[in-house]
């Protein structure tokens, strides 16, 4: 536990004369700090939308096969209900993201 801890610390570190700079140039272009984060929120939102169609889809699979049996309905109900429960964590981190950069 310690290991990844002092890894993300050390990568932090590493990583500030990236965000010292707040410009990356490539092939004459200028890309400002705030244009790298949006393009990794993208990622990350495109990434979130596709792990929550797998979700919901895999819970629709446990509908159908439980055939009946309680323990079974049960299981698939909780996958919804987390699934549910993911989307508006995603919706609401991502929102927080977007209010913060309109403040900045």
């Amino acid at each position: 536990m310690n290991k990844k801890i002092l890894f993300l610390v050390l990568l932090g570190i590493l990583s500030l004369p990236l965000y010292a700079s707040a410009q990356l140039t490539s092939f004459g272009e200028t890309y400002d700090l705030g244009d790298i984060v949006a393009g990794i929120l993208n990622v990350v939102w495109i990434a979130f939308e596709a792990i929550a169609i797998v979700m919901f889809v895999i819970a629709g699979i446990m509908f159908l096969t439980a055939q009946g049996e309680a323990s079974k309905l049960q299981t698939a109900r909780s996958a919804v209900i987390w699934g549910v429960a993911g989307v508006v964590v995603g919706i609401v981190a991502y929102g927080i993201i977007g209010l913060i950069q309109g403040i900045l």
